[in-house]
């Protein structure tokens, strides 16, 4: 009988217990963080201001708001705080109610699992392997003519790494207008892009009333446990709708002033960008030159990779590496994924060089 374990995404301690390693001796791949950690200038400053404990966070997030759109180069009354992306997530879907919604897979399965608590239909559009991941924006909105309202994008995606540009992006937020088609980008991985400014839809709310962008600090700034995310929408109505839905002070007083403090340290964002930048490249190139595996060009902080070598699965891989002190993420339970996958985020260069060993030597 096969009694292989199931492990979804950062399940680090129940891996741990089943193949009996601690978890201090593991090198994280699937969680997709920065590797340098917390910022030490926001570590510093909020060990020192622990006294905002012992008082509520401003309502309205004024100085945060301020901070961010200074950050982004947005008007602070476009932005909403929140208790990290999840919570934008289901105010979002909970405001809108829509009644049929599109969502580009194979991606991050929170956005189906709040849709599950809407009386909304939810569908998924497969982005191909045979393209490399990329999208054919004209049959997507072929597609998207057959009843949809609600159209759910993650740019640059999860897993694939993929990326929808900007004129792309532009000609699909165009047409969804035309046909009163809302639409979420949730872009938890865009600093990580080699430019920026070619996959951001942000600047795209100023023209675009049908639109939300949805930002986070888990991942970049690497602090999944602050819980602060931000949604940035120019639709003014929207966005009061979504607020008066919102519990009062989501987002508390630590995390919020930890978010100011975040998008102003400019030497740990360059520096974040430098380490990525340059390590994901290597890595693309080297992983490109192995017989037993196919990658796609990335634009998220982590690699998708296809296992080519014939009766060797995802599992067997990932099994490999976590044995070597490596957690790489088996991509099996990915929707909308066919074929034997595995991802890996950047981690530093002498971590990513085992990684690299690894695989190669398998």
């Amino acid at each position: 009988m096969n009694t292989r374990p199931v492990f979804h995404g950062s399940d680090i301690e129940k891996i741990c217990e089943y193949y009996h390693l601690k978890k201090e001796d593991i090198t994280n791949f699937g969680a997709n963080v920065n590797p340098l950690g917390l910022s030490e200038n926001v570590r510093t400053a909020i060990a020192g201001h622990l006294d905002l404990l012992s008082s509520y966070p401003d309502r309205e997030y004024t100085g945060l708001r301020g901070t961010v759109s200074e950050y982004c180069h947005i008007p602070a009354e476009y932005i909403l705080p929140g208790n990290g992306s999840s919570e934008l997530i289901s105010l979002l879907i909970e405001t809108l109610a829509p009644r049929r919604t599109l969502i580009l897979g194979p991606t991050y399965s929170e956005y189906s699992r709040e849709l599950s608590f809407s009386g909304s239909t939810q569908e998924y559009y497969h982005l191909r392997e045979e393209s490399d991941f990329r999208l054919d924006v004209d049959d997507l909105c072929r597609v998207l003519t057959e009843g949809y309202d609600f159209l759910i994008l993650c740019n640059p995606n999860n897993p694939t790494s993929s990326a929808i540009l900007r004129e792309d992006m532009e000609r699909l937020l165009a047409f969804c207008s035309q046909n009163n088609i809302f639409v979420m980008i949730d872009e938890t991985y865009v600093e990580f892009a080699p430019d920026i400014d070619a996959v951001t839809a942000v600047p795209l709310t100023r023209k675009y009333s049908n639109l939300m962008v949805l930002r986070g600090v888990s991942k970049f700034f690497a602090a999944p446990g602050m819980r602060f995310g931000y949604g940035i929408t120019g639709n003014h109505e929207f966005l009061r709708k979504m607020k008066e839905k919102q519990i009062p002070w989501s987002l508390n007083s630590i995390g919020a002033f930890a978010g100011e403090e975040m998008f102003k340290d400019h030497e740990y964002i360059s520096r974040t960008r430098k380490l990525i930048l340059s390590e994901r490249e290597r890595m693309y190139q080297t992983v490109s030159q192995m017989p037993a595996y196919k990658t796609y060009k990335p634009y998220a902080n982590f690699l998708l990779v296809k296992i080519t070598e014939s009766g060797v699965t995802s599992f067997d891989v990932f099994e490999r590496c976590i044995k070597a002190g490596l957690m790489i993420r088996d991509c099996s339970s990915f929707q909308c994924l066919e074929g034997e996958f595995i991802r890996f985020c950047i981690m530093m260069p002498e971590a990513n060089t085992r990684l690299l060993h690894e695989l190669g030597t398998g």
